[in-house]
């Protein structure tokens, strides 16, 4: 399960839906929920969750001045030969 699905909205809003009862056990299967609703609360949020990382990864190397992945590693591989753990 994605954490606590009621932390992701105000308040409970009722809604009806027609679902394909394979996906939806299929979602309650994944989710380990315990209920139809925290099922699809969970995807909901798991969706969104994703979503918002997607759109995320457009602005990956857009910072100039950043660190590359390259120069952290080395970075990391110079401490690590040093003996500075960090």
């Amino acid at each position: 399960m994605v954490g606590n699905p009621r932390q992701h909205y105000d308040r409970p809003v009722k809604t009806t839906a027609d679902t394909l009862d394979d996906e939806l056990s299929d979602a309650m299967r994944f989710t380990r929920a315990k209920t139809k609703r925290e099922a699809v609360v969970t995807a909901l949020a798991d969706f969104n969750r994703r979503r918002r990382m997607a759109e995320l990864v457009e602005y990956a190397g857009t910072c100039p001045g950043m660190m590359t992945v390259e120069e952290l590693h080395a970075q990391r591989w110079e401490r690590t030969r040093a003996g500075d753990p960090d």
